[in-house]
C-alpha cells in the first residue's frame, strides 16, 4: 500500500465474503436457503394436524373408512395449503427486500458521500477508529455492488444475495407436511382400526422429530422431544374430547 495516504493509490479492498468461508478454517451450515424452517414446520404441523383429526374422529366413534377419508383429506388439504402459504410468504418477503435494496441503490447513486459518512459512522459506533472506518468505506466505494451489499447488510440486517427460495420453501413444506400427516394414518391404511396404535406411532414420531430438530440447533435431544410430545398430546387430547362430546349429543 502506498505510504502517501492518497486513497487513489491504495490497494482496492477485497470483496467481503459471507461468514462461513472455507478460508476461515470452518464451515457453517446453510441457514438462509429457505428449507429448514418450512421442513420442520411442515413435518410437525402435518403430524399434529392429522393426529388431532384422527383423534377427534376416533373420539366421535367414526368408522375406519371415515377416518381414512378424513386423514387423507387433511393430508392433501394441509400439504397444498402449507405449500401455497410458504410460496406467497417467502415471495412477498423477497419482493419487499428487493424494493428496499433498490431504494438503497438509488440513495448510493444520488448521495454517495452522505451514504459513505453514514456507513463510516456505523463502524465508529462499533469501536472502529474514525480514520480506519473512513479509509475502509472509501476503499469499499470503488466496488459499487459490494458497497450496496454492505449497506444493505448493515442497515437491513440481511444479505440480498442469499435470500431463501420460495420454490424450495414451498416444496419442502408440501413434502414434509405430507410425510408428517401420513404417520398417524398408517395403522388405518394397513387395515388396523386402532386409535391407540395411531397415537402411539404419532407420539414416537413427535419425540424423534422434536429431538432431531433440537440436535440440529445444538440443544438437548430430550428437550425438543418433550416439547413436541406435549404439543401433539395436547392437540390430540383436545380434539378427542371434542369428538366424544359431539358424538354424545348427536
Amino acid at each position: 500500500m502506498s505510504s502517501s495516504g492518497d486513497p487513489r493509490t491504495e490497494e482496492p479492498v477485497a470483496p467481503v465474503h459471507p461468514a462461513g468461508d472455507e478460508a476461515n478454517g470452518h464451515q457453517h451450515r446453510d441457514v438462509s436457503g429457505g428449507w429448514l424452517r418450512p421442513s420442520v414446520f411442515g413435518a410437525m404441523d402435518g403430524l399434529v394436524t392429522n393426529v388431532a383429526l384422527i383423534s377427534g374422529a376416533g373420539g366421535g366413534g367414526l368408522t375406519q373408512h371415515s377416518i381414512v377419508l378424513i386423514g387423507l383429506a387433511g393430508l392433501a388439504a394441509g400439504a397444498f395449503s402449507m405449500a401455497a402459504g410458504e410460496y406467497v410468504s417467502v415471495s412477498s418477503q423477497n419482493e419487499l427486500v428487493a424494493a428496499e435494496v433498490e431504494k438503497e441503490r438509488a440513495e448510493l447513486e444520488r448521495n454517495p458521500e452522505d451514504e459513505r459518512q453514514e456507513l463510516a459512522a456505523m463502524y465508529r459506533l462499533r469501536g472502529v477508529d474514525a480514520d480506519v472506518a473512513d479509509k475502509f468505506v472509501r476503499q469499499l466505494s470503488r466496488h459499487p455492488e459490494e458497497t450496496l451489499r454492505v449497506h444493505v447488510r448493515e442497515e437491513l440486517g440481511i444479505d440480498h444475495h442469499e435470500l431463501p427460495s420460495p420454490y424450495t420453501a414451498a416444496a419442502a413444506s408440501l413434502l414434509t407436511f405430507a410425510v408428517g400427516a401420513l404417520i398417524p394414518l398408517l395403522p388405518y391404511l394397513l387395515g388396523f382400526s386402532s386409535l391407540a396404535a395411531a397415537i402411539v406411532l404419532a407420539a414416537a414420531a413427535a419425540c424423534i422429530g422434536g429431538g432431531l430438530v433440537a440436535r440440529i440447533t445444538a440443544r438437548p435431544f430430550w428437550r425438543g422431544a418433550l416439547r413436541q410430545l406435549v404439543l401433539a398430546a395436547a392437540a390430540a387430547g383436545l380434539t378427542y374430547l371434542i369428538g366424544s362430546l359431539v358424538s354424545g349429543r348427536i
